[in-house]
């Protein structure tokens, strides 16, 4: 009865993540995210002494 009870919450934490990782993917919410963090990145990246090499 027990291992029943783990496969059952293995098999809903399994059936949620994949909703979620659904839900990412059709709304493209990865690539919104990061085209909101960009300013603040560039920001950042931009303040850094860069090194010449040649």
């Amino acid at each position: 009865m027990i291992i029943a009870k783990v496969l059952l919450g293995v098999l809903i934490a399994a059936a949620v993540f994949f909703l979620l990782t659904f839900i990412v993917y059709f709304f493209n919410l990865d690539m919104k995210a990061a085209a909101k963090m960009m300013p603040v990145i560039s920001k950042h990246y931009d303040k850094v002494k860069k090194e010449k090499r040649l």
